[in-house]
């Protein structure tokens, strides 16, 4: 029975990275990828029960810093989170995240979690849960341009669930296609490293771009995208930062997360306000449909939201109570009189 008395719950589990990798290893990586999937898919059923707001950003010439908070009601969730492409070049992480979750109905939090990893977790996840309602079925080879951080956990979350066989690397930089085929090597997947976008894409019915610099760019012209392909769009984050030529878009069908922050921070930035784009609950709802035809171009124009980092915490509390793989944090003070806090803070210092 969980204790709820107001003494347990000052104490708040904490998941390092230490912590994140052990619960991660003892899953799998490519069965947690599918698991956050499952339940990124389940919240987005219910998508009218969640508070929704575009992420709060800080912007700035090296990159920018983000707040991204969400509540269904019953817990309320919210992930820190920074972009900066430069980092990669000076030794950091490019992105580097945590977050919090925590009771509607007292305001405890119950969780604190690093998100570096698992937002990397959550990305693919939320490229697959897309796939699955948006990808040819019977699609096996898949394309992903830029190799960064985000391309191996791409490739097994599309492996793992979606049945994908093979993977065509390419990056502008070859020592990170180089790094990706190295840690995909022994998956299961067969590797195919190339020299150029063009290279890449021969013969993928889905592209995945997952380019970091902060810019408008075109990493897919108008030409290189045929009949029946499934477009994975997770590069851009940021308003002024694209990856792909509008004619692309003016031939797709585009699915979105939340309209308000993709019309701000993703390729439909491009296009005209009154442009169609299609919410991903619909199609998860079976409200209206995803992939409808052989020839149809789809393309998901992801950018991450805050209910996706809200279902990838909610996983990885449980998992993390599960395996014991957490610390307590001392995080709420807890007097025995709740309104005397400064009788508490006095015992202190006489002890």
């Amino acid at each position: 029975m969980t204790d709820l008395s107001p003494s347990r719950l000052a104490l708040v589990p904490f998941i390092s990275v230490a912590d994140m990798m052990r619960i991660v290893n003892a899953a799998g990586i490519p069965e947690t990828i599918a698991a956050i999937a499952d339940r990124i898919e389940t919240d987005f059923r219910r998508w009218p029960d969640f508070d929704k707001t575009a992420r709060i950003p800080s912007h700035s010439d090296d990159g920018v810093i983000e707040l991204m908070p969400t509540s269904d009601g019953e817990f309320y969730g919210f992930k820190y989170v920074n972009g900066h492409p430069a980092n990669m070049a000076r030794g950091f992480q490019t992105v580097t995240a945590f977050g919090v979750l925590a009771r509607v109905d007292n305001g405890y939090p119950v969780l604190i979690s690093e998100m570096t990893v698992l937002t990397a977790l959550r990305t693919a996840a939320m490229s697959v849960a897309a796939a699955r309602h948006l990808a040819p079925k019977d699609a096996r080879v898949m394309a992903v341009i830029g190799n960064g951080a985000q391309c191996e956990f791409q490739s097994l979350g599309f492996h793992h669930v979606l049945g994908i066989e093979e993977v065509r690397l390419y990056d502008v930089d070859r020592k990170a296609t180089e790094k990706a085929a190295r840690n995909l090597a022994g998956t299961g997947l067969r590797v195919v490293s190339c020299s150029s976008a063009e290279e890449a894409i021969t013969g993928a019915q889905i592209v995945t771009t997952c380019t970091a610099d902060k810019r408008y760019a075109t990493i897919l012209t108008d030409n290189m995208v045929g009949a029946g392909v499934h477009v994975n769009a997770i590069g851009g984050d940021s308003p002024g930062k694209t990856e792909l030529h509008r004619d692309i878009l003016m031939r797709s069908d585009i699915f979105v997360e939340y309209p308000p922050q993709t019309w701000i921070e993703g390729e439909i930035q491009q296009l005209d306000p009154d442009h169609p784009v299609t919410e991903l609950w619909r199609v998860f709802r079976g409200d209206v449909p995803g992939r409808t035809g052989r020839d149809q171009i789809t393309l998901f124009d992801s950018v991450g939201f805050a209910t996706e980092d809200f279902s990838a915490l909610r996983h990885i509390h449980e998992a993390a109570l599960e395996t014991g793989f957490y610390t307590d944090l001392d995080m709420v003070a807890d007097p025995d009189d709740p309104r005397d806090l400064f009788g508490m803070l006095r015992r202190a210092s006489d002890a």
